[in-house]
């Protein structure tokens, strides 16, 4: 049989959950292609023009293409 938690336990578990949730990174997985445009300030025929050559990688999910944002990070890298 276990024990209840009191509330200085409960209080500090909800501490620590805080702390780890605010060490998640903030940036998307991926990002469409027009949010990709915004942020880059590449052209959108420019960015499809990169994917066929294959510099940037797409993830196709339904008719949605999204690109890794590790991609947009690399590429602006130079």
């Amino acid at each position: 049989m276990t024990r209840r938690k009191t509330p200085e336990e409960r209080s500090c578990e909800k501490a620590t959950a805080l702390e780890e949730l605010q060490t998640l990174p903030t940036e998307p997985i991926s990002v469409r292609v027009a949010t990709a445009v915004k942020l880059t300030g590449i052209p959108r025929t420019m960015l499809y023009e990169l994917i066929k050559l294959g510099e940037i990688e797409t993830v196709k999910i339904g008719r949605s293409t999204f690109i890794p944002y590790r991609c947009l990070r690399r590429l602006m890298r130079g």
